[in-house]
């Protein structure tokens, strides 16, 4: 497929950013060792030619570039100043979103044989160094780190909030007659307001059990103290599980999925206004007011619309436990948008592919986004107040209480 002028543009400026970047940090080092100088006050530390031109694959497409090599003349042989290019790494051939496209087209279903193809379509005809054998080698690499991963030691870690979902893939994990098989996925929130990815282990999204066995592995691996709160999808069997391995953990239903399970419910000429009325029951400033609108909706809707009524009702008071936690928290606490927002390109939107995939290659593959993805992760909103949770602090309405005196 020939590339468009405006393709060779974006690609000729990448690479003359890159370079210039490649420069200014060799310039830097020269820069900072500019005082070594011999008894005629002559730099020892110089630019000595180029070393071999390189080509990298990035999203913009192949850039090839050339490191500057810098020498450092000095008698004194083991004090020698060593450039170690950060822009540039030694065996850098391909940039970090290239490797994170690879997870996310085979977890798109894309099989093996058709990566080279594919890459090529997106990156150029150029983008060669991506061959099925390449793409082999990292599948087994990311394998390998997800194995140590998984078996990693928790202890001593602590978090305050957890988020747990299920996500469905389009790659079938080497299981045809089970339509229900997902991979399942703990997120945690630790005292400092990092997110964390605790678990991904596949299993069943409506089973116990395959919760079960997550949380007992994790207990297993150290973390021992219970979180102070959940937040999942009200069908998934995760919460028998929860109350199983950490009792004290308080549950928190997520909006987002209770919202649209009550919708389902609704015909579509009705569902914008019950939309807004959905709203303002976790948009209440308190769990009184919160209650009051949970009220008004059941009397708004609840003659012509049972199901839709009884569906609110019946997660009614693990729907609102959010006000019992600082204000600052609860617009992450009402969803479980952390691990939502991490896997949303990828979740099963139709049907499955036809081909089936490695168990072992999808959890890692699930496991390198979920790497990718944390590098940009912010810290919680108000961590400054997760201190206070984890203390066991009472919260009402979002709004520290103080303890009466014994």
């Amino acid at each position: 497929m020939p590339r468009s002028p405006l393709d060779e543009l974006v690609q000729e400026g990448a690479r003359r950013m890159l370079q210039a970047a490649i420069d200014a940090e060799v310039d830097e080092f020269l820069a900072l060792h500019s005082t070594r100088v011999d008894s005629q006050g002559r730099r020892q530390v110089v630019r000595n030619g180029h070393l071999p031109s390189r080509e990298i694959l990035s999203g913009a497409g192949p850039l090839e570039v050339k490191q500057p090599r810098v020498r450092d003349k000095s008698a004194d042989k083991e004090n020698r100043a060593s450039f170690s290019p950060k822009v540039l790494p030694p065996y850098l051939k391909r940039t970090n979103n290239i490797e994170d496209l690879i997870p996310w087209l085979y977890l798109k279903g894309l099989s093996t044989g058709d990566f080279s193809e594919a890459l090529q379509s997106l990156l150029g005809e150029e983008a060669k160094g991506l061959s099925a054998n390449v793409v082999v080698r990292l599948k087994e690499k990311w394998s390998q780190e997800y194995e140590a991963w998984s078996k990693r030691d928790l202890t001593g870690k602590q978090y305050a909030y957890v988020w747990a979902d299920g996500i469905h893939v389009n790659v079938r994990l080497e299981d045809e007659a089970n339509k229900r098989q997902c991979i399942l996925v703990i997120m945690g929130a630790t005292a400092s307001g990092e997110k964390e990815i605790i678990a991904i282990q596949d299993g069943y999204r409506e089973s116990t059990q395959s919760w079960y066995e997550l949380l007992l592995n994790v207990q297993k691996r150290g973390l021992k103290i219970d979180p102070k709160l959940a937040i999942g999808d009200g069908a998934l069997g995760f919460w028998a599980a929860l109350r199983k391995t950490f009792p004290k953990t308080k549950e928190q239903r997520c909006w987002f999925h209770k919202s649209g399970n009550i919708l389902n419910k609704m015909p579509k000429s009705v569902q914008p206004k019950a939309k807004l009325d959905i709203q303002e029951i976790w948009k209440s400033p308190t769990k009184k007011e919160a209650l009051k609108a949970i009220d008004h909706f059941v009397e708004k809707y609840g003659a012509k619309y049972e199901k839709a009524s009884a569906c609110l009702i019946k997660d009614r008071d693990v729907l609102l436990t959010f006000y019992d936690f600082p204000a600052e928290h609860w617009a992450h606490l009402r969803t479980t948008n952390p691990i939502e927002s991490t896997f949303a390109t990828i979740r099963l939107r139709h049907r499955r592919t036809k081909g089936s995939g490695s168990r072992r290659t999808s959890l890692a593959m699930m496991f390198k986004l979920a790497e990718s993805a944390s590098k940009k992760w912010r810290r919680l909103r108000g961590y400054e107040k997760l201190s206070l949770v984890i203390e066991g602090k009472t919260f009402k309405d979002g709004t520290q209480q103080e303890q009466k005196a014994a």
